[in-house]
């Protein structure tokens, strides 16, 4: 039995994040954010690039939230049309977050508001944003977040991560910055993860990159998913696994084509084979 807790502490005030390309929008939706009485805090973004690197920023707030298990933020004011990636494509990583963070669209356009809420978005605020319509949205986040249950730090020790069966559902994507820009690597195309203390660095087809996410939180996030633990500085995808065997010191798996060697720890080793055993079965 999964044991879960309100995502709304009535006594905490929300921590929001707006984000808007046009400058005068956003400084309107931060005004109408912050003129209402349940906001504490709205972090502005300039674009959704920027939008995402928070999410593996060194910001007190979030990171605090982060390691209670809840959101980064509680909510999310976007624009949808914005250069580079749009509020669409930022919000679908928002949303494959778990937990994650109530989304609201504030945009020019209504013609997108079939896509906003098939997303999950509770609100589709029309521009100009006016003071009425943001705390109308603010009503529909605090119904959403009363009704949402996260795992919290206290009881997560006994909790049980949400299940995924690995089999579908939105294919979560990664955030990562390659040279000034916000690139989305997609989980299936994450070959293995290596832990680089609270960093862990992903190796895919195409090359690596680090994120700030520690390798004992993917491990929990993608378990289900068919990534297994071998080491403690190591996660794998199982299927790409095509030998498990023993070298001077211990065990080693083989992965993939490019024959990938990486080390198996003792205390791996037992439940490594049972997933390989069970796997074969199962093919």
């Amino acid at each position: 039995m999964t044991l879960t807790v309100s995502a709304r502490d009535d006594n905490r005030k929300l921590l929001v994040l707006a984000v808007d390309d046009e400058l005068p929008g956003l400084d309107q939706l931060r005004h109408c954010l912050e003129s209402n009485d349940v906001v504490g805090r709205v972090i502005p973004a300039v674009d959704a690039s920027e939008a995402l690197r928070l999410l593996g920023s060194e910001d007190e707030d979030i990171n605090r939230r982060k390691d209670a298990g809840l959101p980064p933020v509680d909510a999310v004011f976007a624009d949808i049309n914005m250069p580079g990636l749009s509020g669409m494509e930022m919000s679908r990583v928002f949303a494959s977050l778990n937990p994650a963070p109530v989304l609201v669209f504030v945009t020019g356009y209504a013609s997108e508001a079939v896509d906003a809420f098939d997303l999950g978005a509770v609100d589709y605020v029309l521009k100009p944003a006016r003071q009425e319509r943001i705390d109308k949205a603010i009503g529909r986040v605090l119904d959403k977040l009363d009704t949402q249950p996260v795992r919290s730090a206290v009881a997560g020790a006994a909790a049980e991560p949400a299940a995924d069966d690995g089999t579908g559902g939105d294919e979560e994507v990664i955030p990562v910055e390659l040279g000034g820009t916000t690139k989305l690597i997609p989980r299936s195309s994450v070959r293995w993860v290596e832990a680089q203390g609270d960093y862990a660095r992903l190796y895919t087809t195409e090359g690596s990159h680090l994120v700030r996410i520690p390798l004992a939180q993917l491990e929990e996030r993608w378990g289900g998913a068919g990534f297994v633990r071998i080491h403690r500085s190591y996660l794998v995808a199982l299927p790409l696994i095509t030998e498990l065997r023993m070298a001077q010191g211990g065990y080693q798996v083989v992965l993939g084509d490019e024959e990938k060697v990486l080390p198996v720890s003792r205390r791996h080793t037992r439940a490594l084979k049972d997933k390989l055993v069970g796997s074969s079965r199962a093919g």
